[in-house]
């Protein structure tokens, strides 16, 4: 195969006379998506939808901020406004109401289901409600009653509460492994919508889980809910299929930039996976006040995709060395050093990095790109080690291995980069303590490398000379490859641990900032559920690609 992709490239412009150096690869899979994205959609949504729109937007904003007699019927009802996707409408209205209810709601009567969900919706927006509320289900061994095993709809809400648990919350750490066992045994006697409820969780919890995929799915089953609120349904779905349009706008205007600089042609030895990048990023935030940032980071992602490959599967190591100077200096006139097939990346990506300097402008926000700069040239540094290493055949330590593969998962510069999308919100203060390692964006970045190596190890998706972190501690500890998995899963259970944390009032930074680094970490754990998703399109992935950007909801 990788003879394949040398011959093409010989017989064009784009070749070197150095391709025996090259690194032994295959050909990625094509795009499975062809030309469906370069135009979008000819229909708009019409006046009157779009009135409507606003009118059940007033109906549902009333009934947030409604009194009512106690928090078993706000609670669901916040809890139904955010897993339709449609709370951030709602921001201020549903933190004032979790607000009162944190201070003045008295838990201590709250059945199972109540305690769990009062517990997650409070943990999710910061609230530090302990977890020891849940003692109260434990009988006199510290075991959970086997009373509560009959409450389904309880060990679910218990289930999903246990997800937002922090470091030393032994209790919740029990009630993961209670609820699944307890609820594997019992889905396939449910009825529907509940059974689907549980079956669903199983494979993705609510806290691990994008918004936006979450948010398709539950729509299907909330509207089979006999407690379902019509005036909320019909707000998420005419919600929903407006966002979509949006949402094919972006990505049609992505596709049709993918398309002009024409890699797939040109650079057949890297990945075509445009339209999984902008997924990628619409993971990282959906709202329509980040369209701009969606488009430059996807850009970018998009570029650091394509590095990778040739970083990892193309460049020989004298190519990289020039690379590695032109990318320091970061001006147009080093395109004259480079390999010709090498001119084509350096240019495109200096221009995406003008372009977005441009975009910014207006606004005087151009040191926001400056950090994103850094951030591509820190992150190709890494890349370069990598690539140095297998090139010269060294096999560093473990430990050394590790800081490296981290560092080059790439998240730390998505996250700064994506900050540079979100308008006035975001401060100098915020880059700097972006640029300072802190723990939410080091956990991100130890769930991106340990899950992607945990998936491509069992998977096999990566060649056969190629090591990754797995191989490394298999070797210097004479693991088994199950006892790496379960001692890197570890790693990441511990690295979610760390991002509950981080959203605990007081936090360094506002929610907004946060949800980046914890949407990205939902990104991988989507992504690589049943293989690398990203790379190989799974089927799973290529169904949540298409139910939010082709298929609109029915109204």
């Amino acid at each position: 195969m990788a003879s394949q992709v040398s011959q093409k490239l010989s017989s064009s412009p784009f070749s070197s006379n150095k391709d025996e150096m090259r690194p032994k690869f295959n050909i990625p899979p094509p795009s499975i998506w062809g030309d469906v994205f370069l135009n979008c959609p000819d229909k708009n949504i019409d006046a009157e939808t779009e009135k409507h729109h606003q009118q059940l937007k007033e109906e549902v904003r009333k009934m947030i901020v409604a009194p009512m007699a106690n928090s078993t019927q706000k609670l669901p009802f916040i809890d139904s406004v955010q897993r339709l996707g449609v709370s951030y409408h709602f921001t201020k209205e549903i933190e004032d109401e979790l607000e009162n209810i944190y201070h003045n709601d008295n838990d201590a009567e709250n059945d199972l289901y109540t305690t769990s969900l009062r517990f997650r919706l409070l943990r999710e927006h910061g609230f530090n409600v302990s977890c020891e509320v849940f003692n109260k289900f434990k009988d006199e061994q510290g075991n959970f009653k086997s009373s509560v095993t009959s409450d389904v709809r309880g060990l679910l809400e218990l289930y999903e509460a246990s997800y937002m648990r922090v470091h030393g919350e032994d209790i919740l750490d029990e009630a993961i492994s209670f609820t699944t066992n307890h609820l594997s045994l019992v889905v396939a006697s449910l009825d529907y919508p509940l059974s689907e409820q549980v079956s669903h969780a199983l494979k993705q919890s609510i806290r691990r889980g994008l918004p936006r995929v979450e948010a398709r799915h539950y729509l299907s089953v909330y509207q089979d809910m006999e407690s379902h609120n019509k005036s909320l349904l019909e707000f998420a779905k005419i919600d929903f299929n407006m966002l979509q349009l949006l949402h094919r706008k972006e990505i049609s205007e992505i596709c049709r930039w993918w398309k002009d600089l024409d890699f797939k042609r040109k650079l057949p030895y890297a990945r075509d996976r445009v339209v999984e990048c902008y997924f990628w990023i619409l993971g990282v935030y959906f709202e329509p006040q980040y369209s701009l940032g969606r488009k430059m980071t996807t850009k970018v992602l998009a570029m650091a995709s394509h590095l990778d490959d040739t970083y990892d599967s193309y460049a020989t190591y004298d190519e990289l060395i020039i690379y590695r100077s032109a990318i320091e200096r970061w001006e147009i006139k080093c395109i004259d050093q480079l390999p010709e097939y090498m001119k084509l990346n350096y240019k495109a990506l200096l221009d995406v990095y003008e372009e977005m300097e441009q975009l910014v402008a207006e606004h005087g926000r151009q040191y926001c790109v400056e950090y994103a700069k850094n951030a591509m040239i820190q992150l190709l540094q890494f890349y370069f080690m990598e690539a140095k290493w297998a090139l010269q055949n060294y096999k560093p330590s473990f430990e050394e291995f590790k800081a490296n593969a981290v560092s080059s998962s790439g998240y730390a510069m998505l996250a700064i980069t994506s900050f540079a999308g979100m308008g006035d919100m975001i401060t100098p203060k915020t880059f700097k303590w972006a640029v300072s390692n802190p723990k939410i964006i080091e956990a991100s970045t130890i769930i991106c490398r340990f899950t992607d190596d945990v998936t491509e190890h069992k998977f096999k998706h990566r060649r056969e000379d190629e090591w990754s972190t797995i191989d490394y501690y298999m070797k210097e500890y004479g693991a088994t490859a199950q006892e790496a998995y379960d001692v890197f899963n570890k790693h990441i259970e511990s690295a979610w641990k760390d991002t509950n944390q981080e959203f605990l009032k007081p936090r360094e930074m506002p929610i907004e900032v946060l949800n980046r680094s914890l949407n990205l970490s939902r990104v991988m754990d989507v992504l690589d559920k049943d293989g690398d998703g990203y790379t190989h399109v799974t089927k799973p992935i290529k169904d949540a690609i298409t139910s939010l950007l082709i298929e609109p909801i029915t109204l």
